[in-house]
C-alpha cells in the first residue's frame, strides 16, 4: 500500500469518527434518590425513607448502566447527602436530561394498613390526599436556610401556595403522564404491587425540571409489612426492575420520535360504549374551551372511522410535532370528560384530558380553572 493510500484511509477513518460523534447522542437519564443527610424523608419503624430511595435509586441506575451504554446516567445523589431541592432539578437541566426520575416512599399518620405504589406528574392536585403529599415532599425546603428567598416565600404547608400550579403550563406534561403510567404498570404486572394509580400535584422538584419528570411513591413505610419489604434485597431489586423496564419502554418511544422511525404498531381495543347526552353541549360554548380524552398517539394517521373506535363514539385527531393524536368524549364540560376518561383508561392506560379553546391547544390546568369560575 502506498503512503497516498494509507493517508486516504486514515483521512477516511478520522472523517467516520468525526460523523458518527456528530451524530450520536446519549440518551441522558437522571436519577433523584430523594431526601438524604439531614434530611431523613419518612420515618418508620426500622427505617428512614432517605435510605429505602437512595437504594432502589442505584439499583435502577445499575440496571440502566449495563442494559444501555448509550445512557449517561446522572444521580443527584449515591450517598447519604442532603441535596437542596432546587439543585436537584438543576443537576438535571445542566445536563440538558431526556429523563428526570425522582424516587420516593410515601407515609400516612395514623395507617398502617395503606399499601401500593403511586407515580405522579406536576400537575393540579384534585384532592385533598394528594395535595397531601406534594406538602409533604415540599416540606423538605424547609431544611434549607434561605428557603424563602430561594422559593420565593413559597410555604409548603399552605394551600395558598399550591394556586401558581393551576396556572402552570407543562409542556412535557404528555410524556410524563405516559411514563407514569409505563411504571405504574410494571409495578403492577412486575413487581406484583397494589396499583394506586397516575396522580397529578405540585412538587417543586418537577417544577424545575425542563424535561418529562415524573416521582415515584414506591409504597408506605408507615405499614409494617410494607416497611419489610421496602428493606428486603427483594423488594429493591424487584421495583428497581419495574421502573428500569418502564425506562426501556420510554427510550423506545423516545429513539423512534428521534429518529424519525415508525413507532410501534398499537393494538387497540373497543371499551364499553359509555355515553352521557344530558351533557353534552356544542363545542362552540364557553368561549370555545373543549375538554376531550386523548387515549393514544401514532406516526401513522389512522382512521379515525377505523372499526377499532367504534365503541369510543367520535373520534378526532389532531397533529402535534408530527405526533397524531387521537382524542374522543369532546365536550365543553369538565366533570363529564373526567368521568369518560376513566371509562377509556380501563383499556387505555394512558388517557388523559386536554383542553382546546378556539380549536387550539392550551394548557388544562389553566382550561379546568376557567371552567370552575364560569360554573
Amino acid at each position: 500500500m502506498t503512503v497516498s493510500h494509507i493517508k486516504c484511509v486514515v483521512l477516511f477513518l478520522l472523517l467516520s469518527v468525526q460523523t458518527i460523534c456528530l451524530c450520536a447522542k446519549d440518551f441522558v437519564l437522571v436519577i433523584d434518590a430523594g431526601h438524604g443527610g439531614h434530611d431523613p424523608g419518612a420515618v418508620g419503624m426500622i427505617s428512614k425513607e432517605k435510605n429505602i430511595n437512595l437504594n432502589v435509586a442505584l439499583a435502577f441506575g445499575r440496571l440502566v448502566e449495563r442494559g444501555c451504554p448509550d445512557v449517561r446516567v446522572i444521580y443527584t445523589r449515591k450517598t447519604d447527602v442532603f441535596v437542596p431541592l432546587n439543585r436537584r432539578a438543576q443537576i438535571a437541566n445542566e445536563a440538558k436530561a431526556d429523563l428526570f426520575i425522582s424516587i420516593h416512599t410515601n407515609s400516612v399518620a395514623g395507617n398502617k394498613s395503606a399499601k401500593g405504589a403511586s407515580t405522579w406528574t406536576l400537575g393540579l392536585a384534585k384532592t385533598e390526599s394528594n395535595l397531601d403529599v406534594a406538602k409533604r415532599e415540599n416540606s423538605v425546603i424547609l431544611y434549607e436556610d434561605d428557603y424563602k428567598q430561594v422559593y420565593s416565600g413559597f410555604n409548603p404547608y399552605s394551600s395558598e401556595s399550591y394556586i401558581i400550579f393551576e396556572l402552570m403550563q407543562d409542556q412535557y406534561m404528555e410524556q410524563s403522564v405516559h411514563l407514569a403510567s409505563m411504571i405504574q404498570r410494571q409495578f403492577k404486572d412486575h413487581s406484583g404491587r397494589a396499583d394506586r394509580g397516575v396522580h397529578q400535584a405540585g412538587f417543586l422538584v418537577l417544577k424545575a425540571s425542563a424535561m418529562p419528570s415524573v416521582l415515584v411513591e414506591l409504597g408506605f413505610i408507615s405499614t409494617p409489612s410494607e416497611e419489610k419489604y421496602l428493606n428486603t434485597d427483594t423488594g429493591v431489586n424487584s421495583l428497581s426492575k419495574a421502573i428500569y423496564n418502564a425506562f426501556l419502554e420510554y427510550k423506545e418511544d423516545w429513539a423512534c420520535k428521534n429518529s424519525g422511525t415508525t413507532a410501534p404498531k398499537v393494538e387497540a381495543a373497543p371499551v364499553a360504549d359509555v355515553h352521557d347526552d344530558a351533557v353534552q353541549r356544542s363545542a362552540g360554548d364557553d368561549g370555545g374551551l373543549v375538554f376531550k380524552v386523548q387515549f393514544m398517539a401514532s406516526r401513522k394517521r389512522l382512521d379515525t372511522g377505523d372499526s377499532r373506535f367504534e365503541a369510543l363514539g367520535e373520534v378526532e385527531c389532531y397533529e402535534e410535532d408530527g405526533i397524531y393524536k387521537y382524542t374522543c368524549h369532546a365536550s365543553p364540560d369538565y366533570d363529564h370528560v373526567s368521568r369518560m376518561r376513566r371509562q377509556v383508561a380501563k383499556t387505555y392506560k394512558d388517557a388523559f384530558v386536554v383542553a382546546f379553546k378556539d380549536g387550539q391547544r392550551v394548557d388544562t390546568a389553566g382550561a379546568i380553572k376557567e371552567f370552575r369560575n364560569k360554573k
